[in-house]
């Protein structure tokens, strides 16, 4: 698997537990947007470092 394909699947994967979280009621809609956002983030760095 190449890095860029590492970056979407470990974003998915992040995504995912956020948004479980959220449905859970373990962290606010603000705290789960920055998250989300620090991960677009990464995955914008993978896919500009390729």
């Amino acid at each position: 698997m190449s890095d860029l394909e590492d970056a979407v699947s470990e974003f998915l994967s992040e995504a995912d537990t956020v948004y479980d979280e959220y449905d859970k009621g373990y962290m606010d809609a603000d705290a789960a947007l920055s998250r989300i956002e620090n991960h677009v983030e990464e995955l914008r760095e993978a896919a500009d470092s390729e």
